[in-house]
């Protein structure tokens, strides 16, 4: 069994690894800390599952995860996130993700979501479950967020959380320009004026 780790944060690749190789002793586990390196790696090579980190620099794990989708399809990806998933979850299954874990639960649900996705299956759980049900009814013209793109919800999220145009451009390895293009469609898609409001509209729709 060959296993990709992705994950810019060194502790979180030695848990995750540890974890694995308990579980699946003669399993070959390789892990990377970056986007570029996960896209390098995951059409270089066959893996049996790739689990992908959602936030990294450069590209975002979903951006990373349609490319692996487009180019080695029956490659399943498990996605795992400190965002809760009311935020990801149904942006990562809608673009192929196998299944969806938060970091806080990867301790004790890792190695049963690698298991089932193995045999062919998606991992949900039910909190993930939940989420999917609301989104059939939450996609529609009043949930102006579900028109931004992938990037540009990433973009959104880093805007209400406080950080700054070249704080999340040096995060995501982009120009402050582009951040800055990034942040008018958002504001032009939600129709929105100020960081005020995407703040408000992010604590009355749950997203921070």
């Amino acid at each position: 069994m060959r296993i990709l780790i992705a994950d810019d944060h060194t502790l979180i690749r030695e848990g995750l690894r540890k974890i694995l190789a308990e579980a699946f002793p003669f399993a070959e586990i390789t892990d990377v800390a970056d986007s570029a390196d996960l896209l390098k790696n995951a059409l270089m090579h066959s893996w049996d599952i790739i689990i992908s980190d959602i936030s990294m620099p450069g590209y975002s794990g979903i951006e990373i995860l349609k490319q692996i989708k487009e180019h080695a399809p029956q490659t399943p990806v498990l996605i795992l996130s400190m965002h809760a998933p009311e935020q990801y979850a149904v942006r990562s299954l809608r673009s192929g993700a196998s299944g969806y874990l938060t970091k806080e639960s990867a301790p004790f649900e890792l190695v049963k979501a690698v298991k089932q996705i193995l045999s062919g299956r998606k991992y949900i759980t039910s909190e993930v479950a939940e989420v999917l049900a609301g989104s059939i009814e939450d996609n529609n013209p009043q949930q102006p967020h579900v028109a931004l793109s992938d990037r540009e919800f990433e973009v959104f999220k880093m805007i209400v959380m406080g950080q700054s145009i070249s704080a999340i451009g040096e995060q995501l390895s982009l120009n402050v320009n582009t951040i800055s293009t990034y942040r008018s469609r958002i504001m032009e898609k939600m129709n929105m004026k100020t960081n005020a409001d995407l703040v408000k509209y992010a604590i009355l729709n749950n997203i921070i």
